[in-house]
């Protein structure tokens, strides 16, 4: 069984109906689309293409990186600008850089016990939720009808052995809560436990880029350091001719 994710801050953009059909569908993220993006959201710093990966090694990414895909209607950005206390606070770039008709904000880390979600539709804020395991950091907006087991203590704390429960947790493990507001909205889960047929992190390929501040990115004939922490996606490596031989992950 795939590990399930212990960190994520992504922001989706969607403008089609059902966007999980779309990642089903297979279709190669578009890199020149990605490096635009990327370009206009950090306008300040210098960006150069790093390597291909997929979520599940890239949805939680270092302060100086960034991993997009996209697809026909579907944009995801995986950003620490997105890993917010207090979701309403981020850039108002990042709520809709692309007249998207959904924003989705997705973000999590596992060893704190934090999680948070939002959504704002044509721009307009609608809901948004912040917590660790005791404390609620945001909460605001009209709570959703997928939220209500959660508040109902249906899906519960998984404390460790020996692990004394404080008393004033919230009836449920904020990480997961946020991974099922990516389940509702985009029809796959970070965390959960999978059925053999359902879409997985690993399926979703997205491109990788390093910030650099203006002006002091090395030369492009110089050699990029690879990570191998982040997971490949070799057998569509090819279709990625942005992308020098020595900068792919394999």
């Amino acid at each position: 069984m795939p590990e399930l994710l212990s960190k994520a801050s992504s922001l989706w953009y969607i403008d089609t109906p059902d966007p999980l059909a779309v990642l089903r569908a297979n279709h190669d993220p578009d890199p020149a689309a990605a490096l635009a993006l990327a370009k206009q959201l950090h306008s300040d710093h210098d960006v150069l293409p790093i390597m291909v990966g997929t979520l599940a090694g890239c949805a939680g990414p270092e302060v100086d990186e960034v991993y997009i895909g996209c697809y026909p209607g579907v944009t995801v950005v995986c950003s620490t600008q997105a890993a917010r206390v207090r979701p309403t606070e981020i850039p108002e770039l990042l709520v809709r850089p692309l007249a998207s008709e959904h924003t989705y904000l997705v973000s999590f880390d596992a060893a704190h016990g934090w999680g948070a979600f939002a959504h704002w539709e044509r721009g307009e804020f609608r809901r948004a939720f912040s917590s660790t395991r005791v404390n609620i950091l945001e909460d605001e907006g009209l709570p959703l009808v997928w939220e209500r087991p959660y508040w109902a203590g249906e899906h519960p704390v998984r404390w460790h052995a020996g692990e004394l429960p404080d008393p004033q947790a919230l009836p449920f493990d904020p990480p997961d809560f946020a991974d099922a507001a990516n389940n509702e909205w985009l029809g796959f889960h970070y965390r959960a436990p999978a059925a053999d047929s359902a879409l997985m992190p690993d399926d979703v390929a997205v491109c990788g880029f390093t910030l650099y501040p203006k002006g002091q990115a090395p030369n492009r004939g110089a050699r990029i350091p690879r990570s191998d922490k982040r997971e490949a996606t070799p057998h569509r490596r090819g279709l990625f001719g942005w992308l020098r031989g020595h900068d792919r992950v394999s």
